[in-house]
């Protein structure tokens, strides 16, 4: 089958990846050029992943039947809707059904609608002023986020990034003197807990899960320091997380389906992969966010040990017709980012990077190339995560091991890491954590 995929980050190559894995024959279009994914391409096309007219007419040309969106950003100007109107199906949201991700306010007042477990109390405003009379007339913390795309990084918390009434409006005041997001800002109650990843394939109606996962989104170790689009995540050979039972999954998932099947009843199907980032709670699983596509990092722990073929999946989410007999292998992984210095306030790109595939394959680890470009005939930073890099293995500690050998074949002058994720002492301090607020 002919496959059109989207998007150049590290996300994109583990999805590209699976689709060749499974005898898929792909067109890839990015904005960079990512070596992992153009490796595995038929032919590609380096332009804006936004341009629609391009990237419809590049699909066209070459006569594919499917097409794999990656990025929210393309998701957001309607490229489903483009590609499908070519007769092309989409393993991905229109438009309409994207609002899930690309608006916070829309996901909220879904949720809310339909009496759906799991919301948080929330307001949104279109300007300051109102937004200053709301905070004064409340005495809880409170999460402030822009309405709309942010990347992952317009998120701050009062307690951690915001200490103080003053910190929070000069916040509310950033997010609109700069348009951040674009559509105003939301404030929603803080949830205490500890965030876990439930994403889900779905057919308009149906779902089926997959592992979950942890993401880390602070820079830096011990979990400090500006929020990030992801620092790395795991994932345990039981397909659970160990602060994460049974009854807590299955209330995540529930809550998946629940907006599935809201949407359906709102008049915009949902297809493709489901992102759900919830904060377990002393109180169950709460929405922190709800995003129309794989997570990054998650992605790059969940797809390497796809058993079934993706390239089916990805028909069946496009075509209705999910079934749930999709085989995950009983392995964990540990997904580290090597991202350039800076990265999270200011980074520093186009360092040259050397990568060794053979080296970290020998070590029981893969490596996804992310936000890298070929300059002068070489492997150059950019300003995002440069690579990830994943440990595979029947342990969570087994996993994480393999993926700091493999790290050691990631050469830059200008890179960090975060090594502590998938160790067995952060991973304690959320078991521990969770068992706390339960006790208390």
């Amino acid at each position: 089958m002919k496959v059109l995929t989207v998007g150049g980050g590290g996300r994109e190559h583990a999805a590209v990846e699976a689709l060749y894995r499974s005898g898929a024959e792909i067109y890839a279009v990015m904005k960079n050029a990512n070596p992992g994914i153009i490796k595995r391409s038929k032919e590609h096309l380096l332009c804006d992943e936004k341009d629609v007219a391009k990237v419809c007419s590049f699909a066209k040309e070459k006569g594919v039947e499917l097409a794999y969106i990656g990025p929210e950003a393309p998701l957001e100007v309607g490229i489903v809707d483009a590609l499908e109107a070519e007769g092309i199906k989409c393993a991905a949201p229109t438009k309409a059904a994207a609002r899930i991700e690309t608006s916070k306010s829309f996901m909220r007042e879904l949720v809310d609608k339909y009496n759906i477990s799991g919301n948080l109390g929330f307001a949104h405003f279109d300007n300051a002023a109102d937004a200053e009379e709301y905070l004064k007339g409340i005495d809880y913390e409170i999460v402030v986020k822009p309405i709309g795309l942010t990347g992952g990084k317009g998120v701050k918390v009062q307690g951690e990034h915001l200490n103080s009434f003053e910190e929070t409006m000069d916040y509310v005041n950033e997010i609109f003197d700069q348009n951040i997001g674009g559509a105003g800002v939301i404030l929603e109650e803080r949830a205490i807990g500890e965030e876990f990843t439930q994403m889900v394939f779905v057919d308009g109606k149906n779902i089926v899960p997959l592992p979950l996962v942890q993401d880390h989104k602070r820079a830096y170790e011990g979990d400090v320091g500006p929020n990030t689009g992801g620092m790395g995540s795991y994932t345990d050979s039981n397909h659970l997380l160990p602060f994460v039972g049974e009854d807590d999954r299955k209330a995540a998932i529930e809550i998946l389906q629940s907006i599935v099947d809201a949407m359906a009843q709102e008049g915009c199907p949902y297809h493709g992969t489901m992102y759900g980032q919830f904060m377990l709670t002393v109180r169950g699983p709460k929405i922190i966010e709800i995003n129309a596509r794989f997570g990054d990092p998650e992605a790059m722990n969940v797809l390497p040990i796809l058993e079934s073929s993706f390239t089916d999946i990805c028909w069946k989410m496009a075509t209705g017709t999910l079934t749930d007999d999709v085989e995950f292998s009983k392995d964990a992984t540990v997904c580290k980012y090597v991202v350039p210095k800076g990265y999270g306030v200011k980074s520093e790109s186009g360092h040259e990077i050397a990568v060794d595939e053979e080296a970290i394959a020998d070590c029981g680890a893969v490596v996804y190339y992310a936000n890298v470009d070929v300059k002068d005939g070489k492997l150059v930073t950019g300003t995002s995560r440069s690579v990830g890099v994943i440990g595979r293995a029947p342990t969570l500690e087994e996993a994480e091991q393999n993926c700091e050998k493999a790290l050691e074949h990631v050469k830059c002058d200008a890179i960090f890491v975060r090594h502590d994720i998938g160790t067995r002492a952060l991973v304690q301090r959320r078991v521990d954590h969770m068992n706390e607020l339960r006790s208390a």
